[in-house]
């Protein structure tokens, strides 16, 4: 996703984490998946993850994208379980988490915001990476600094839940992918409560190799994944149809290689699962994503267990102004499709 700055055998341990851990888990009540009993004995004897017997709720709960800097009016609209908080990233070519890479991780009005936005017992969790800039593991020359550069933005945030959103070259570039791993795993064993999503992108045909590997490099390193969170846009020009529908198929076909690499049952690997999708105009031309199509992906989620469903942004959650409309660029503060406002947050969150 864009930022605010601008218009095998090894994997199966992996995902046993995303419900408990091959080491302690985490016993946090957030919108992450539920917890199993612990794998970290059970392993040993069976190599398949089996689902939490004591599961309190398979609901599906709405988490949208939102500036961690200025406000929107549509924020509250759904009234969402967590704010995910876009981005943090390195300042510059420093290993300094910056919110957007400009405004220091404990700034006062950054804190006011997110004071704001949990007065109604929303959490939030923090965003490191996405579309523009460099994401902290690109900057950082070891995973003790790494890990550090995390932890000052949690910490600043309040936060025992962190995103990783990696795409681009940051996906492909397997020196920083490993020095991550180690870094959150590091970091999971200061803090068992922490709770980690990658978010990555995906196409109707599911996950690329470039996405396995770095959930294999999690698993190698033994970093406890709470969710795996499916960008479910920006397919392509040759994509041009329904976008409920491309996002139910990439869902599905991601459902099928994590049930398949990670060894479980279907609603475990289900429940392993966030989608997010672009609301309205998407970057790639002939994709637009509508409010049929959100609610068609909110009805689908409630029925497979799905963990969570987001949308890039609130900002964007708006009719535009004619200015607006006349723009050329991707659009960053409105929809591009008729709406009210906050409209496609109702249409994520009933």
């Amino acid at each position: 996703m864009r930022s605010f700055l601008m218009p095998t055998a090894g994997v199966t341990c992996m995902f046993a984490l995303a419900l408990a851990g091959c080491s302690a888990g985490s016993d946090s009540a957030s919108d992450a998946a539920p917890k199993a009993t612990d794998k970290a004995t059970d392993q040993a004897s069976s190599p398949s993850p089996s689902p939490s017997a004591t599961s309190s709720s398979t609901s599906t709960s709405y988490a949208p994208y939102v500036s961690a800097v200025e406000a929107s009016d549509n924020d509250a609209a759904g009234t969402p379980t967590t704010y995910n908080l876009a981005f943090v990233i390195a300042g510059g070519s420093t290993c300094t988490p910056k919110w957007n890479g400009t405004n220091a991780v404990g700034d006062s009005a950054v804190k006011s915001r997110i004071s704001a936005l949990t007065e109604s017992g929303a959490t939030v969790r923090v965003s490191f990476g996405g579309a523009s800039g460099k994401e902290l593991a690109a900057t950082c020359d070891s995973a003790s600094e790494l890990a550090e550069a995390y932890g000052d933005a949690l910490d600043a945030a309040g936060s025992t839940q962190a995103d990783f959103d990696i795409e681009g070259d940051e996906l492909t570039d397997s020196g920083s992918v490993a020095l991550r791993s180690q870094a959150i795993a590091a970091l999971q064993k200061e803090r068992p409560d922490l709770e980690v999503s990658f978010t990555l992108p995906v196409m109707p045909s599911g996950l690329d190799s470039d996405s396995l590997a770095l959930l294999a490099s999690a698993n190698t390193y033994d970093v406890q994944v709470s969710t795996v969170n499916l960008m479910t846009m920006n397919y392509g020009e040759s994509y041009s149809g329904d976008m409920g529908g491309y996002a139910i198929t990439s869902a599905t076909a991601a459902h099928t290689q994590l049930k398949s690499v990670f060894g479980t049952e279907d609603s475990v690997a289900w429940r392993g699962m966030a989608l997010t999708s672009m609301i309205g105009t998407n970057d790639v031309a002939n994709e637009s994503f509508s409010l049929a199509d959100a609610a068609q992906v909110r009805a689908f989620a409630e029925e497979k267990g799905i963990s969570w469903v987001s949308m890039w942004s609130t900002f964007r959650d708006q009719q535009c102004s004619d200015g607006d409309a006349a723009k050329d660029d991707a659009l960053t503060n409105c929809s591009g499709v008729e709406q009210s406002s906050g409209a496609f947050a109702e249409a994520f969150s009933e």
